[in-house]
């Protein structure tokens, strides 16, 4: 079992910034890949970032390529996200998901573990 908690999540005005964290437990963090997915109301959950256990590897959704970054410390058991440039479409409830093996990072069904959810607004 992994447990996963995400935070940091809140209101921001287009163009600024925020940092999400996920903290993981109950497995060797560095074994499992871990994503981030975001899904608006009435809308289907979306890939949006991609780590691998290592922190090596790394890939994007296009509609954020070069504004988040993903990253890890395996040391803390966490992941990041650093969101720049926000605009109003980043709004969302953003999820942070854990997985093994060799899955198809894309999908939500290639993630085993998934946390509860943080809510990001941002206003125009």
């Amino acid at each position: 079992q992994v447990q996963l908690v995400e935070s940091g999540g809140g209101l921001v005005q287009a163009g600024g910034s925020l940092r999400l964290s996920c903290a993981a437990s109950g497995r060797t963090f560095s074994s499992f890949a871990m994503g981030w997915f975001r899904q608006a109301p009435g809308k289907e959950r979306k890939f949006i970032a991609h780590i691998s256990g290592s922190g090596g590897s790394t890939y994007y959704a296009d509609s954020v390529k070069g504004r988040f970054t993903i990253s890890r410390d395996n040391a803390k058991n966490t992941m990041y996200l650093q969101m720049n440039s926000l605009k109003p479409e980043d709004t969302a409830v953003y999820y942070c998901a854990a997985g093994f093996g060799d899955l198809d990072y894309r999908l939500a069904r290639g993630y085993d573990y998934w946390g509860q959810g943080t809510q990001v607004t941002v206003s125009s």
